[in-house]
């Protein structure tokens, strides 16, 4: 065990972020993983990183606070976190997110907390964020098990037998098996997702027609010059990184007024400690214009209304039903591994998947049709009988997905 810890730190340090010589980084955890947070530092350090700074949280306290403390909290962003993520960002730190949370930590908290919080972080770390959409710097985020999350996977038996079989289930989807290869067989993959990139590149494809048999049925127009994007990813500076860990998909971004139909979630969506299942979307021009859900309807019609963008599309991901993670047929609760075992979408900001996309600001990438938001939700789509067919813009009709997986 000890041995394939310190192989999974040194690779989120070496493929994950390629952590340079001289470089910073930001380390943000939960308190529960600092041992292996300790292990991501010492892997940095051994790779000449010039330091580690630790950003550490905690479920109980952020539950204690949005429950307890004063209302206008939650309208502000102190000064000094301002400058903790903006100043790093802008100096182009490396940014390690170890993403281990209790799925219903914020049951019962008012939504409309949560709303607010989202919009202040949002206006305040601007810079921030929009680097990071951007690749303006490396970021990387990966996971491992707590026991509140683990419990909510494997609920049938014990908290420590939980943590232990989610524990093989991560090892296994970053293809650690204990033989110090790793990285190695990361890079087949980054090459094989690349491979199918350049196809889907090759296509130039109009629109997207989904259908399944939930009653999804949704039309995804596509902006011109629009670029598929996959695993890995390289900085404006020329560093190479792999943003999530694991990853599985082809994704790029919609026409933001072109999206029309139904979609309905094959998964259910963990959301700001809350979990979201049942539900489906109507869209009319782009807008989802009606939002319903089985359970947590409020915190899904919280999370389309943070800002105008919130309610437009701002990514489309392609994920065959038989990628490794989906086979695992484990529900994760966590959109990490999630969104990697399906076809996905997300409401709110659009990475910028558009020819010289990097190089363009905010006003000019809305101009080619791309969504802003300070919102980034995926949820699940994908299912086994998913069929996606392309349109081309000479109007040729080419099948992308059929049976829930590609057909390219």
């Amino acid at each position: 065990m000890e041995a394939k810890l310190r192989e999974y730190a040194a690779l989120l340090i070496k493929v994950g972020l390629n952590v340079q010589k001289g470089q910073t980084l930001v380390i943000s955890s939960p308190v529960e993983c600092a041992p292996f947070a300790r292990m991501c530092a010492s892997a940095a350090y051994d790779v000449g990183c010039r330091e580690v700074v630790m950003n550490w949280h905690d479920d109980v306290m952020a539950r204690e606070k949005y429950l307890r403390a004063d209302s206008e909290i939650f309208d502000e962003v102190p000064q000094w976190r301002r400058h903790f993520f903006n100043d790093y960002a802008n100096a182009g730190a490396a940014y390690l997110a170890i993403a281990a949370e209790d799925p219903e930590n914020f049951k019962g908290v008012d939504p409309d907390r949560l709303v607010r919080a989202q919009r202040a972080s949002g206006k305040a770390l601007k810079d921030f964020y929009r680097l990071q959409m951007s690749s303006g710097f490396p970021w990387c985020i990966a996971s491992i098990p707590i026991p509140s999350w683990a419990t909510r996977v494997f609920p049938e038996v014990s908290a420590a037998e939980a943590v232990e079989k989610l524990w093989d289930a991560i090892f296994y989807t970053m293809r650690i098996n204990g033989d110090g290869q790793s990285a190695q067989r990361w890079q087949e993959h980054i090459d094989r997702l690349a491979e199918r990139k350049e196809k889907m590149n090759a296509l130039r494809f109009k629109t997207l027609h989904y259908t399944n048999s939930l009653g999804t049925d949704l039309t995804v127009e596509l902006p011109e010059g629009h670029i598929w994007e996959s695993g890995d990813d390289v900085t404006q500076s020329g560093q190479t990184f792999v943003a999530n860990m694991p990853t599985e998909e082809l994704f790029t971004a919609p026409l933001r007024s072109g999206i029309n139909g139904v979609v309905y979630a094959a998964m259910p969506l963990v959301n700001d400690g809350n979990i979201i299942d049942g539900f489906h979307f109507v869209v009319k021009d782009g807008k989802i214009v009606e939002a319903h859900a089985e359970k947590g309807e409020e915190f899904l019609k919280a999370a389309i209304s943070i800002d105008e963008g919130a309610c437009y599309f701002g990514e489309v991901a392609l994920v065959p039903y038989d990628s490794p993670i989906s086979n695992m047929n484990l529900l994760f609760y966590n959109t990490l591994f999630d969104e990697n075992a399906a076809c996905h979408m997300a409401f709110g900001e659009a990475y910028p998947c558009i020819e010289g996309g990097r190089d363009m600001d905010k006003e000019q990438l809305k101009e080619k049709g791309l969504n802003d938001s300070d919102a980034h939700v995926d949820f699940m789509i994908g299912t086994k009988d998913l069929k996606i067919i392309g349109t081309t813009w000479s109007g040729e009709e080419i099948p992308v997905f059929l049976d829930g997986n590609f057909a390219i």
